[in-house]
């Protein structure tokens, strides 16, 4: 899951003490700077980290990276922050149900690393800003206040969209819909099969549905006009439309769709494409790697669609999965932290989290990736598809509101029926006013 196994309490104390080490001066008793980094175990994988580390430290023998990673890093890490111990560089992207990066960012708790893009390469002659590719920074995910500032760097980049068996399809005859209608008309068909239109791991995978749906309906002004808390935003047609195909596409959904979308049982809904149970899901192309040991149906292949359009021929949006590397403003290591953020944009890192498909930003990668994974990019030079980053602007703490939790989990509650798409709509106008009135 983008979003290891808990290490065991003692393991915890014991990087929670090194964590502390660090924030109090980094040093150690071989006098090295001692660097804690804190990653998330997602569909990529550990060992990725664990290689790129002990290549920084071959180049770096005055530096020890000790690295603290798991599925739920968060939990890990959270205690010791709020005792004022820091790590010195945290890879975790937005869109987690424990919102770890986004208060941090509604806190201003995070290090300016604008810095970082002007610095070079450790060991290479271009700058960090020299190697990405066009777009990816510069936006409310990496910028999220909107000032020219970047605090959180794009670690890796994935198109997100509707995965589905593209050997299903082709076996039942079927026409991968270009628009809703055609969606709609699938899932009748597919009925008639026992086979659901639709699921979702958790409910948070909404996220780039929602963004690229956003988007489809209304065009980029009204996407930046949602993600910023526009007056009223949330009342107008292009909102009651998105809501509407949204609501219209939940009551295809698969019926154990709410009972396993949690952390513990999500994998049992994506298995549900693989024994072609469901026909689409919103995931990204890690869903690859984390699946790979799965039992699946005969012929199975991964494919990867946009959303489709509202009207034939209109834009169609690909939102684009990029998790963030970031340091706390309370590390005790600022400068080597930014060292290292730099160096896992050099080549050597690069290959190494190419590897494990975990694909950076960085200009001309995308031409080595594996054939499989090359289909999925390969939708970025699609003429009628647009991508796009995703991200709610930060804005300073309001106690009880979270719009993601009531935009995307809301979901559960609608396929349940325990709530109507008219509460949906205005508790999501009631969640963007507050937010709206706490940026301003």
């Amino acid at each position: 899951m983008r979003r290891s196994l808990a290490l065991a309490s003692a393991a915890v104390a014991a990087l929670g003490l090194l964590t502390a080490c660090a924030s109090e001066g980094g040093g150690s008793e071989s006098g090295k700077t001692t660097l804690s980094v804190a990653a998330l175990e997602g569909g990529y994988g550990r060992e990725m980290y664990n290689e790129v580390i002990q290549a920084y430290e071959a180049k770096n023998p005055g530096v020890d990276v000790r690295l603290q990673i798991s599925k739920s890093i968060e939990d890990e890490i959270t205690p010791n922050m709020k005792a004022g111990r820091f790590p010195d560089v945290v890879v975790l992207g937005q869109g987690r149900k424990a919102a770890l990066t986004e208060t941090l960012i509604k806190d201003k708790a995070l290090e300016d690393l604008t810095p970082v893009l002007q610095a070079k390469v450790p060991g290479e002659d271009k700058t960090v800003s020299g190697k990405l590719i066009d777009g990816i920074v510069g936006n409310l995910n990496t910028n999220p206040y909107g000032d020219g500032k970047t605090y959180t760097m794009p670690m890796y980049y994935a198109p997100t969209g509707l995965f589905y068996n593209k050997g299903l399809f082709e076996e039942k005859g079927w026409k991968v819909p270009v628009t809703w209608e055609e969606m709609f008309a699938l899932g009748e068909t597919a009925k008639k099969d026992k086979i659901s239109l639709f699921t979702y791991p958790t409910a948070g995978y909404l996220d780039s549905f929602f963004f690229a749906l956003l988007a489809n309906v209304g065009g980029e002004q009204f996407y930046t006009d949602v993600m910023t808390y526009k007056q009223g935003v949330w009342q107008t047609p292009q909102a009651k439309q998105v809501l509407d195909l949204a609501t219209r596409l939940l009551k295809y959904a698969a019926p154990t769709t709410v009972g396993y979308a949690n952390e513990q049982d999500f994998t049992k809904n994506q298995q549900s494409i693989l024994d072609n149970k469901a026909l689409f899901m919103p995931n990204g192309t890690w869903i690859v790697g984390e699946m790979a040991d799965a039992p699946r149906a005969d012929g199975f292949e991964w494919a990867l669609t946009p959303l489709p359009a509202v009207t034939e021929g209109g834009k169609r949006y690909l939102t684009t999965s990029v998790e963030s590397v970031w340091v706390p403003s309370g590390a005790g290591n600022k400068d080597a932290a930014k060292q290292f953020v730099a160096y896992l944009y050099s080549d050597e890192a690069a290959k190494i989290f190419a590897k494990s498909n975990a694909i950076q930003p960085i200009q001309g990668i995308a031409s080595s990736l594996t054939k499989e994974n090359a289909e999925f990019y390969k939708l970025y030079d699609d003429s009628s598809v647009t991508a796009l980053v995703g991200a709610f602007a930060g804005t300073a703490p309001v106690e009880g509101v979270d719009i993601k939790g009531t935009l995307f989990d809301t979901a559960n509650s609608i396929i349940s029926g325990d709530k109507t798409q008219d509460q949906w709509q205005s508790a999501l106008n009631d969640a963007s006013e507050k937010l709206r009135q706490a940026g301003s």
